[in-house]
């Protein structure tokens, strides 16, 4: 049997996919697409940030980068738990599955910029 290998980066567009797809099932109330909007544009940015990030120029510039994606993944983070606690998302499965990967990439960037600052 073939080990699956960890790839951050496939992780993080599929994050992005998720939030699109989830989104996207969201009702047309005023709330919900303000939120809707904001978790759009934050659980997107994390994949985009992190391609620049494995090209950043120095170290300090890739250190900023994570802290970037870090900043919009507790952002989505933090606007998830706001559409579970307001009962707006259609399905209490995707939210929570959304809410659990979410909390587990912040832990992979954290761990990641501490390693990389202490490097």
């Amino acid at each position: 049997m073939k080990e699956k290998v960890f790839n951050l980066e496939d992780r993080l567009i599929d994050f992005a996919v998720s939030v699109i797809n989830f989104v996207e099932s969201l009702p047309g109330t005023k709330s919900a697409l303000h939120l809707g909007g904001q978790l759009l544009r934050s659980g997107t940015s994390p994949s985009l940030n992190y391609g620049e990030a494995r090209s950043g120029e120095s170290r300090n510039d890739f250190i900023h980068k994570m802290k970037l994606c870090l900043k919009e993944l507790r952002e989505s983070y933090n606007c998830l738990r706001i559409l579970h606690r307001a009962r707006l998302c259609p399905s209490e499965q995707k939210i929570q599955d959304l809410i659990k990967e979410c909390n587990e990439l912040i832990c992979i960037f954290v761990k990641s910029i501490v390693t990389a600052q202490t490097k």
